[in-house]
């Protein structure tokens, strides 16, 4: 029977861990979980034995891959999967997965958490801003996105779409306003909210051209990936445009020279923490233990990332 190692440096919560060993142990699998580990080399020599790998943002290097000689298939309990090495998985025909939409809510109220916040001067004291018929446009449209339409429409904003992958039809169904290019968006609204994954085609690719079109009192709003973003155009719109501001759940590498020059126009939480709330850690970690055994009972690859 397959043998699945749990590892993870940041832990499921110990209700993930329960379930994920009964849905394991219902089965006949064997699980050993590798909790708050200190160094990378503590995954590599973990994983040699096993068949499955369970992560959460843990680095699943080549290294990683090449010590697991058993391995078949690596689960990441979340939407983003780029801390996974899927060229070198792939070469020794390993499934890579992830868990799509199991966190999207808990992104998207966190994403809202953060507007509201920085709408509010950052509660100091001082007379802020309402979201209620602010417009909100988000670059992409996909489980998050989704989230985060009906989270905005309950504080009456208006609310557009751009994603490449998706027709008018499918966007529009759910009373979200279609932008069939990215720059409309960026010039429509006052809210950009960014639900892009970090790729060779997305990697810096929200930079000037893109920024400099938000109107009067533009607000980035970045749940994604800190690499998405141009930083030195980030920097150059701060100083050009001083009603401009950004928040995101995960500080940009030019963090400290944007305390230096452009305090409160910013807010980053202290970690990358979208995803942190119980009832998605569960989630994910539940999601997680079922695609592992539907893939070893039924050949399932519904989820695979690494096609």
């Amino acid at each position: 029977m397959p043998k699945v190692l749990i590892a993870t440096v940041k832990p499921f919560a110990p209700e993930a861990i329960k379930g994920m060993r009964e849905l394991f142990n219902n089965v006949g699998y064997e699980t050993e979980v590798l909790e708050k580990y200190q160094e990378q080399n503590d995954l590599i020599q973990a994983v040699e034995n096993y068949d499955a790998l369970v992560v959460r943002s843990d680095k699943v290097t080549k290294e990683v891959i090449d010590a697991a000689s058993n391995l078949k298939i690596v689960v990441r309990g979340g939407a983003g999967y780029d801390n996974v090495d899927l060229e070198a998985a792939s070469v020794k025909n390993i499934v890579v997965m992830n868990t799509p939409g199991q966190n999207a809510n808990a992104v998207a109220e966190l994403a809202f958490g953060m507007m509201v916040y920085q709408a509010r001067n950052q509660f100091n004291g001082k007379a802020g801003r309402e979201l209620m018929s602010k417009s909100l446009g988000l670059h992409a449209y996909g489980n998050v996105g989704k989230c985060m339409a009906r989270i905005a429409k309950g504080f009456a904003m208006e609310v557009s779409a751009f994603d490449p992958f998706l027709d008018k039809e499918t966007i529009e169904q759910d009373g979200v306003k279609f932008m069939d290019n990215v720059e409309d968006l960026y010039r429509s609204n006052q809210y950009v909210s960014l639900h892009i994954p970090a790729n060779e085609e997305t990697r810096e690719s929200i930079n000037y051209n893109l920024l400099s079109l938000m109107p009067e009192n533009g607000v980035l709003v970045n749940s994604a990936r800190k690499e998405v973003i141009h930083e030195g155009d980030l920097l150059k719109i701060f100083n050009e445009r001083d009603d401009f501001q950004y928040v995101s759940d995960i500080a940009p590498d030019c963090k400290e020279e944007l305390q230096a020059k452009y305090n409160g126009r910013f807010y980053f939480t202290p970690k990358k923490m979208g995803a942190q709330t119980k009832e998605a850690n569960i989630n994910a970690g539940l999601a997680a233990a079922k695609q592992i055994i539907a893939f070893f009972e039924k050949g399932d690859t519904n989820f695979q990332v690494n096609k």
